[in-house]
């Protein structure tokens, strides 16, 4: 069974199972932030701005697998920080992995290389390397020289080892339809990664640049010219066509910041990986003690531009689970 397709099952059977069971919010996947430390310093990101005795933290463990069994998801995204300063990285995927859960490790593969030794190939388990452009654009947007062509590196020693390999890339107001195609084309055809990840910019409050952030309006004019003549068809995207559809501007809907919470050294987010109101011990109290219905577009400043995967990705999964015709799209597009 390829792995999208087991992947697709499974996902399908869980949110069957929660449909049966009439439970109305529930997470698809959990990110999970077992630091906040990086080993680079990008203007645009806002996990890092902590004071250093937070930076130093790392998350037990056990402390990990306790919460994504608490909740259930059947996909963890590992992210961070960097995931791979943490010492016991591999030991938190390797015990997902045997729980059978997806897991996503998000890096910028500064370490990628020399830490794949710790890691076995699975079709459980994909590293998801951020490629944000092609050389030039790259290196500008981690403001170091020579990081693209250490990830690029990676990306081939960890195909080469049976991993699986996903990339995820993010646009500013700088990027065109031209640098959109570019980088898509590239990882798509000649570096064959076996999948692609795309989101607009979220404005971090606390990032340093808060200049570049892409509006609604500029975002939907991007990728609706990037995805012209039937472009994104020919790319491995890892979304559902209506999330594609979204980002173009083709339908609109709210997000579902349930969906994919975050849970990191300070517990679980309110009310999402993006936005910081606090934190709850137990994910079942952040479902039960948060006022969902005050967030999203329209409702709250800081959504006003926000159109993340991390939120508006589950909404197009349940408004797909929800229409025989994009069910089927969303098999077709795997």
């Amino acid at each position: 069974m390829p792995v999208p397709l087991r992947q697709s099952v499974r996902v399908g059977s869980y949110l069957m199972k929660q449909k049966l069971r009439g439970v109305e919010k529930f997470p698809l996947l959990v990110e999970l932030e077992p630091l906040f430390q990086c080993n680079l310093a990008c203007s645009f990101c806002g996990k890092i701005q902590h004071p250093d005795h937070i930076l130093k933290q790392r998350m037990p463990v056990d402390q990990a697998i306790a919460a994504i069994e608490e909740c259930g998801a059947p996909m963890v995204s590992i992210a961070g920080g960097e995931p791979l300063v943490h010492p016991e990285i591999h030991v938190i995927a390797e015990e997902l992995l045997n729980r059978k859960k997806f897991v996503f490790l998000c890096t910028n593969a500064i370490l990628m290389k020399k830490r794949l030794d710790r890691f076995t190939p699975s079709p459980y388990f994909s590293w998801v390397v951020h490629l944000d452009g092609m050389r030039e654009r790259h290196d500008q947007f981690v403001e170091r020289e020579g990081i693209f062509d250490l990830a690029i590196e990676a990306i081939k020693e960890a195909k080469a080892r049976g991993f699986r390999v996903s990339t995820n890339t993010t646009f500013l107001t700088t990027d065109t339809p031209e640098t959109v195609r570019e980088v898509l084309d590239y990882l798509n055809d000649e570096l064959e990664v076996d999948s692609m990840q795309i989101s607009p910019a979220y404005a971090y409050q606390k990032a340093p640049d808060q200049d570049h952030f892409p509006g609604v309006t500029q975002t939907r004019k991007l990728f609706s010219e990037a995805f012209a003549d039937g472009k994104r068809k020919k790319w491995r995207l890892n979304h559902t066509p209506l999330f594609l559809d979204f980002l173009e501007g083709k339908v609109d809907f709210q997000c579902t910041p349930w969906g994919i919470p975050s849970y990191s050294i300070f517990g679980w987010q309110r009310p999402c990986y993006l936005m910081g109101d606090g934190y709850t011990e137990t994910y079942k109290e952040l479902i039960e003690t948060t006022d969902w219905e005050q967030y999203g577009r329209g409702k709250d400043d800081r959504c006003a531009n926000c159109m993340a995967h991390c939120g508006y990705e589950p909404t197009a999964v349940l408004h797909s689970m929800s229409s025989l015709r994009e069910s089927l799209r969303a098999v077709v597009a795997r």
